[in-house]
């Protein structure tokens, strides 16, 4: 089974309706079927939480929240993730972090809207419509 981590900037296009959401909610919908099996670090959530928060009421937050942690599974941050996130040849931290955490859990993509901040790391990421492509042409 391959194992993908889907990238916070996915999910907020889902959230928001962004420019972008239709292949992320296709992302998800992919995630859910067959032999693909979705991911999202711990960091994400509470980030993706607090970005909720400023445009929604507290019981649609939690609602929508409590449908991603159905959705995926949740990969946990601790010292030694983060100390090594610091090492990472990417230079931006929380990508590095989803870069690490990815790694210890043997992922095999990272579905990203911000490729070019991931080109450094060892686990190719993929826009959705490229992870979409991919998964079609298999």
């Amino acid at each position: 089974m391959k194992k993908v981590v889907i990238d916070i900037n996915v999910i907020v296009d889902l959230a928001f309706q962004r420019d972008g959401f239709k292949a992320a909610e296709k992302v998800i919908d992919i995630c859910l079927g067959e032999g693909i099996k979705g991911y999202a670090c711990s960091h994400e959530i509470t980030t993706l939480a607090y970005l909720l928060q400023k445009k929604f009421k507290m019981k649609k937050v939690k609602y929508f929240l409590d449908e991603i942690l159905d959705m995926f599974d949740v990969i946990s941050s601790n010292n030694k993730i983060l100390r090594l996130a610091l090492d990472s040849e990417i230079d931006d931290y929380e990508d590095a972090v989803i870069e690490v955490s990815a790694k210890q859990e043997e992922i095999d993509y990272i579905i990203t809207r911000n490729l070019k901040d991931f080109a450094a790391g060892e686990i190719e990421a993929l826009s959705p419509e490229e992870f979409i492509l991919l998964i079609e042409e298999n």
